[in-house]
Parts: structure tokens; sequence; C-alpha cells
């Protein structure tokens, strides 16, 4: 199951844990990725936290936890390979793990669908 926040991150749940990213969209908005800003392994975050930083050659983007918990990865590749936010922003462009601690945050997240409109508007 995929979600989306109106920040434009998706979340990808496999039972307690949510891998975190930014949307396709997102990514085109942004232009080409230069830099990418991570916390650290055991952070902890609150839904709709900045957590996480992506600096483009247009602007440097907030990134805000789409669930409340405790960072338990990160995706180490993007320190050295930024663009991989740009390439594959649904796959290998993933940012971090989060352990949830609250699973009913994602009732507030949209769906694929609702997300689609949501860009639309």
């Amino acid at each position: 199951m995929i979600k989306y926040t109106e920040n434009h991150e998706w979340v990808r749940v496999d039972g307690n844990k949510a891998t975190m990213g930014v949307s396709d969209y997102a990514q085109d908005s942004m232009g080409d990725v230069v830099f990418v800003e991570l916390p650290e392994v055991d952070d902890s975050f609150t839904q709709g936290d900045g957590m996480a930083t992506i600096e483009s050659v247009k602007a440097v983007s907030d990134v805000y936890a789409g669930v409340s918990g405790d960072i338990v990865e990160i995706n180490e590749a993007l320190l050295d390979e930024p663009e991989l936010i740009n390439s594959d922003p649904m796959g290998d462009g993933w940012l971090v793990v989060i352990d949830m601690k609250d699973p009913s945050d994602l009732d507030s997240l949209m769906t694929e669908e609702e997300y689609e409109a949501f860009i639309k508007e």
C-alpha cells in the first residue's frame, strides 16, 4: 500500500515499517537534485515534522515525515548519488524507513487516486 501527503511525499507500508520518499511530481517540480540531507538512524519524528532536506538546481526543499516514528534506515546511496531521486523516486530514490508509532497516521494520507486528483487541481 502506498499513501501520499499533501507535501508530495509517498509512504509505502510493510507491516509496521514505512518507507518514505518524494513523489515523481515532486522530483519533477524540483529539477535536478544535487544534494540530500537525511536524518540519523534512531531519530524520532512526529507526522508532519521536517526530517530531511533536498537541494536541487532550483531550490532547497524540506521533506516532512508522513508518519510518526523512529528512523531505522536511511538510503545512504543518496549521499553519493542524490540524482537517484530524479531517476527513480519511487524505487532506488527512497529516503528513509520509519518504524511507525501510530499506524492510524496513515488515515490522514491520500490514496494514489486521491493524490492524482490533488496534483491536477
